[in-house]
This record gives structure tokens, sequence and C-alpha cells, in this order.
């Protein structure tokens, strides 16, 4: 008893500390009702002092709440101080690029990064309101920042908020100008993060220049030419922001772009932090995008578009005259991207992730273009090749495409919507859709269906044990084929990665969220031209692997 004692007491001391050093009166008294709720409160004070936020290549992400392990202005001013010393110390110069959301305290994060940027004495240039993301990482490229900072947690719950990070030209080089940090860069902020002394010490400048609508004009101007001005423009769209920040930006692309206004789910339309209509905002969850196929059907709409809260990501919804509408995966939205622009002729390097389909791969090697597969995440895909040849196209099945890389560094839910409204009004004029072009690919490659194992946790050990039960009881056979490679990637990265002669799987914790994935594939080839028996063995195949893998990972 005395040890517990002992532990609430020296928790209650750095709340204190904590108290004295908050600028934000608001967080300050919610951390003070805490403190009130003694001893009852223990639990949940002490998971606010577990230990502060990570900076990491995803910067930071987190819940709102007072502590430092949370999002909150104390928070945020200690990451922004630490970010201009280190950029500082880097030799950086140039603006600090600001963006920002519509979550709960997105705005308040944002204006007081600039004033502490301006503080600091560089110059910060504040995006006019709440934008998608691929706007702020077109905005570091396009105003030649030395930096940029999003504040968002993407399609995170309702309760959570981050901050995120990019490098322009003269810190992140060729390949990383307007992408995210990647090591060693993430590891020196931290460190000047923790450098950082108390708040009340860290200077506050004026509020830095607020940017005008030309920015957002210009981005669209530019996103607007990665589709051929002349091509078919008839196409009935739905689409839904998920109440994030895509609407304005989405609609005025298509308009100029000469296509048909989309549909908007009007109860979806306007941000809205609370997300009120849907119990996870991500379009990859059930549930989510009901009310945008309802809206394609009452519409009698070609097709159904879906961004995450910042748009940063794009679902796509198709008719599908066996299963109704379904949403397309990742995956096939890739590789539709990707022969979409090898047809058009455009050369370079096609990236994409080690956990996305090999399909891509053997397009590439089909059509004698350079190919390359990287960790996960965009800050990955957009250096993949090393700058061996041109990046032309990159995508991760987690819905992010990257199809203009010289226009945004980044996974971008504008530009890819474009080009696949583009591609199903091509297809359209045809009398043929994205479903046809779908089975064509697999007849000549083979249907390769992939799919996903994952589990939400609330102790992250539940998915430390099952990393470590992996690499200890490795599965001799998957579907009754032996494993014949297993490829550990520790230390660089936590993931497992599992082939037969037909399958693939690849495990690895979520980098993002308090998740558990393995990654499936299966490879069934097309007999005589009969895709859609292909496909149902392929589909039942990949049910079984499912099941196997769950087990080996003790789910």
């Amino acid at each position: 008893m005395a040890a517990d004692t002992t532990d609430i007491d020296d928790i209650r001391e750095q709340a204190r500390r904590w108290l004295a050093d908050d600028p934000d009166p608001v967080s300050r008294d919610e951390l003070t009702a805490v403190l009130d709720g003694l001893p009852a409160s223990a639990p949940e004070l002490a998971d606010r002092f577990a230990g502060p936020l990570t900076f990491g290549t995803a910067g930071l992400r987190g819940p709102l709440r007072a502590g430092p392990n949370g999002m909150n202005l104390a928070v945020v001013t200690q990451a922004a101080a630490g970010l201009v010393t280190w950029l500082a110390a880097q030799g950086g110069t140039g603006p600090l690029v600001i963006g920002y959301d519509a979550r709960h305290g997105s705005r308040q994060f944002a204006e007081r990064t600039a004033q502490v940027a301006t503080g600091a004495g560089r110059p910060a240039l504040l995006l006019p309101r709440p934008l998608p993301t691929p706007v702020l990482a077109y905005a570091v490229r396009h105003l030649g920042g030395v930096a940029g900072v999003m504040v968002t947690a993407s399609h995170n719950p309702p309760q959570d908020n981050g901050y995120k990070v990019y490098l322009g030209a003269e810190l992140g080089g060729e390949l990383g100008a307007g992408a995210q940090i990647v090591p060693p860069a993430d590891a020196g902020i931290e460190a000047a993060i923790r450098s950082v002394g108390p708040l009340a010490q860290v200077p506050l400048g004026e509020p830095g220049q607020v940017l005008g609508d030309d920015l957002v004009a210009s981005y669209v101007e530019r996103a607007t030419a990665v589709i051929d001005p002349d091509g078919p423009r008839d196409l009935t769209v739905a689409y839904t922001p998920l109440h994030g920040v895509g609407a304005a930006v989405l609609t005025a692309a298509f308009a100029r772009a000469g296509f048909p206004t989309p549909g908007v789910v009007p109860d979806q339309a306007e941000p809205d932090p609370a997300f009120p209509t849907v119990s996870f905002p991500n379009p990859e969850e059930p549930g989510a995008v009901d009310r945008l196929i309802a809206l394609a059907d009452s519409t009698g709409a070609d097709l159904a578009i879906a961004n995450d809260p910042d748009a940063d990501r794009c679902a796509v919804v198709v008719r599908d005259d066996r299963d109704g509408w379904r949403m397309l995966r990742g995956d096939e939205v890739g590789v539709l991207l990707a022969d979409h622009l090898m047809r058009r002729g455009v050369t370079g390097l096609y990236a994409t992730t080690i956990v996305s389909s090999s399909l891509l791969r053997a397009m590439c090697a089909a059509r004698g273009l350079p190919y390359d597969e990287t960790l996960t995440g965009f800050k990955w895909i957009v250096r993949a090749g090393g700058g061996s040849a041109p990046l032309v196209f990159g995508y991760e099945e987690a819905l992010g495409y990257c199809v203009a890389p010289e226009h945004v560094r980044d996974k971008d839910g504008i530009t890819a919507a474009l080009t696949v409204a583009e591609l199903a009004a091509g297809l359209k004029a045809q009398g043929r859709s994205l479903t046809d072009r779908l089975d064509e690919l697999a007849a000549e490659f083979g249907v390769h269906h992939t799919d996903q194992l994952s589990a939400r946790v609330d102790d992250l050990r539940v998915i430390a044990d099952a990393m470590a039960r992996i690499r200890a009881v490795t599965p001799a056979t998957l579907l009754g084929q032996p494993v014949d490679s297993v490829r550990d990637l520790l230390p660089e990265s936590d993931v497992v990665i599992l082939r037969t002669a037909v399958a693939r799987v690849v495990i690895r914790p979520s980098g993002t969220e308090p998740k558990l994935k393995a990654y499936l594939e299966v490879v069934e080839p097309v007999v005589d031209g009969d895709v859609r028996t292909a496909r149902s063995r392929a589909a039942s195949a990949v049910a079984a692997l499912r099941a196997e893998v769950s087990a080996a990972l003790g789910l």
C-alpha cells in the first residue's frame, strides 16, 4: 500500500509541475479536475503521465487531453519550439508553412506553431482555412518552405489530433522535397523537443502571414493538369468527405476539370469534428460509406468516391452486377490507376509497399517499366528507387495514391479522385466499367486477391505477444503448401513476411493505431478466361488463410 501511495504522490507532483508550465487555462482546469478526483482517478492520471508522446516519422498523434501523453497546447508549443530549433541548427532557411484540418484544437495548434516560428525569427505562412493535407504538401513545394506542419489526425477517432512534419527541398533533398520526414530527422527533432526548457521562456511572435485563396486555386489548377483535358467527361459521381475538409477542394477540382459537380452526401458535407454520422471516420470501416451508397443509388451514379477527413486518401465504390455496390480494395484502385497511367504512356518508376499486392510488380515486369517496393508509408514511397528513375506513380493498399509526384509528394485523395473519374469516364464512353478493366488485368496476370486481418487492441502487449509468437513458432505450411520463405525485417522494421508458392502474408503492428495487421494475398491463375471462377477460388483460399494466420497469431 505504501508503494501505491508513493506512486500516486510522484504522479501528483508531476501533474503539479505540468500545471505550472501549461499555457492553456482550459487544459489546466481539466487536469485539476483529474487531480481532485484522486485516489479514484489515479489510473487515468498515471496514463496521462505514462510518458510523453514520441515524435517519430509520423510526427505526433494522440488523444486530446491535458498532460504529456496527449495532444494539447503545451505539447504543441514544445514540439513547435523543438522543430524550429532543429531547423535553425540544420541551417535551413525559408518560411515554415502550416496547415490544419477541422478537428478539435487544430486551428489553435496551427496558430501557436506560427507564433513559435515567428518568435524564433522565422517567417510563418498559415493556410487560409481548414484544408486537405495534400494542399499543405503542395504548398511546401510551391512556396519554397523550409518545412511544413499539418495539424491533423487523418482518419483517427474524433478525440484524437496529430502533428505531421514535411521538409522542403533544402533539407529534404530532391526526393524528399515536400515529403514527410524520415530518419534521422525524426530523432533529431525529438531530441530538440526534449531539450526545450520551460514553456514560459519560449518566445511567441506575431501570428504569421495568413495565405490567400490564390494558393488553393493554384493547387486546384495543378491538380486538374494531371488528367487529359480532352477526355470524356460524362460521369455521374456521388461523393462524401466524411465530415472532413475535402468537399470544397474536390468539387472545385471536378468543376475546373470539366466534370459534372459530384453529388455530396448532405449530412456529411460540412466539416464536423464530432463525425456524428459514422462510428469511425475512416472509409474502410464497416458502415462508413452507407450514406454514400444510398446517395449513389438514388442519383443513378456511375461510381461513388469518399475521402477520409483530411482528404489524403481516396475510397472508390463501384456498382457490381454480382454484388451490388462494393468498395474497391486499395490494391484494386492502385493497379487500376497504374494501368491507366501506363496506357497513357507515362514512363518512369512505379512503386508500392511490401504490404501491397504483388500485381503491380508483375505489370511493370511485363511492360518493361522500373518498379520498387518500400516499407509502409508515403515517406518511403516517394523516395522509392533512390533516384534511379523518376517516380511517376506510387500507392499503398490503405487507400493512398500519388498520381503526380511533382505536384504533391505524398498521397493525395483529390488528384486520385480526378484520375479515377478520368478512367471511369473513358471506360463508360466505351460501354465498360472499372470492374471490366479489373477482369482484363486478372485474365492477363491472374487473380491477385488481397485481404487484411486487423485486430484493434486496448493493451499494446497483445500486439507484442503476437509478434513474438509468430517469430517463435512460425507456421511450416499455409493452405497446405510449405512456407518456403520467412523474412524478418527487424531491427529496421517490426515486420514478418511469410511466402508460399501462391500465398503471401505480411504481419506488422500499425504505425498510427493500436492495431495488429496481417496483409494476405493469394494468386490464382485464370483458366480458359474464366475470371469469375478464379476469383471464387481465390476468395475461398484467402478466407482459409485468414483463419490459419489468426490461429498462428493467437488472436
